[in-house]
């Protein structure tokens, strides 16, 4: 039964309208977020970091965010040595 002023729903438009990667890219982005968020509560509290002359009392989240960072970028200088040295002995 059709109603007047009401369009018709064609199903060719919803099968376009469907969009399962956007959909799957949303989903997969929320379940990161709410890992991350519980990532960080689980990891809040304070620990001791002992240095070689000092120690320092920090939450563990920032100590696994600066360790994390630490490793980006030595990979990051890691790779560019390495790309260097390759461009050095194929310009030999």
């Amino acid at each position: 039964m059709h109603l007047p002023g009401r369009k018709r729903l064609d199903t060719e438009e919803l099968e376009e309208a469907w969009q399962p990667k956007l959909y799957g890219r949303l989903i997969a982005l929320g379940l990161l977020a709410a890992y991350a968020i519980a990532f960080v509560l689980e990891n809040r509290s304070s620990v001791h970091i002992h240095f070689v002359f000092a120690t320092a009392r920090v939450s563990l989240i920032w100590f696994v965010l600066l360790a994390l960072a630490i490793g980006v970028v030595v990979g990051i200088l890691l790779t560019q040595l390495d790309r260097r040295r390759r461009r050095r002995r194929a310009a030999q």
